[in-house]
């Protein structure tokens, strides 16, 4: 498996919000974790970036463990994460933002073709680049947020909530856009509250309750699965 996640606990001070967690990703994978608010989902994926203190357990990315490492040295060991909040750089433009991304990149002529490469995947972005970023709708803001994480050329993206707060049309390209980084052997793990459009886009689901995972399955069978709504809506 390219990511492993073997008995993973996380948290803040005394509390543990993430409890002794086991998942993985394969190569050219998509993978959604669905659960109520206050699940743990987001702090499991900020944990494995290492922006939540980990308790114990490993984290290993192509065999190799990633938990020592700062969030940029992950970035740089391949994997990239895209917060729920908007994390563009309002007051520069939509070119600046996407140099922004390769910023550990050495080689300048290296980054001008990744730059290339985003604006081809993001057609839209390349009719925008003198354009502040502030100004781009919500959809088109998260659409350069994939971009720019691109630019690292990560084997693995993670997404925390990358619907939140767009426009129906624009949740289905973000969508679209997850099953195209899977077309061309991206691995994405998600973290989603669109259960159904995200199930749909994806190869297989975990659900969390109480920093646990409770049901791990193909998407496909998670979909309308009676155990989900007990799970996810706390129906007992």
């Amino acid at each position: 498996m390219m990511l492993e996640i073997r008995h993973l606990s996380a948290g803040y001070g005394e509390r543990r919000i993430v409890d002794d967690v086991l998942l993985h990703v394969a190569e050219g994978e998509v993978v959604t974790i669905i659960g109520h608010n206050g699940a743990g989902k987001s702090t499991l994926i900020k944990a494995v970036f290492n922006l939540v203190p980990w308790r114990s357990g490993e984290v290993l990315l192509d065999g190799a463990s990633v938990l020592p490492l700062a969030p940029n040295r992950i970035l740089a060991s391949g994997i990239a994460y895209i917060p729920q909040n908007r994390s563009v750089f309002p007051r520069l433009t939509v070119d600046e933002n996407l140099r922004m991304g390769g910023y550990l990149l050495a080689d300048p002529m290296l980054l001008r073709q990744r730059v290339s490469r985003a604006k081809e995947l993001f057609p839209i972005l390349a009719d925008r680049g003198d354009q502040l970023a502030g100004t781009l709708s919500g959809g088109e803001q998260r659409m350069l947020e994939i971009a720019r994480a691109l630019l690292m050329d990560p084997k693995l993206l993670m997404l925390d909530e990358p619907s939140i707060g767009l426009a129906p049309r624009m949740v289905d390209a973000v969508f679209a856009t997850v099953r195209l980084l899977r077309d061309q052997g991206k691995a994405v793990l998600m973290v989603e509250q669109n259960v159904n459009k995200a199930l749909a886009a994806s190869d297989r689901g975990y659900v969390m309750e109480l920093g646990q995972i409770r049901l791990e399955d193909r998407a496909q069978n998670l979909i309308g699965d009676p155990r989900v709504a007990r799970l996810y809506m706390g129906r007992r």
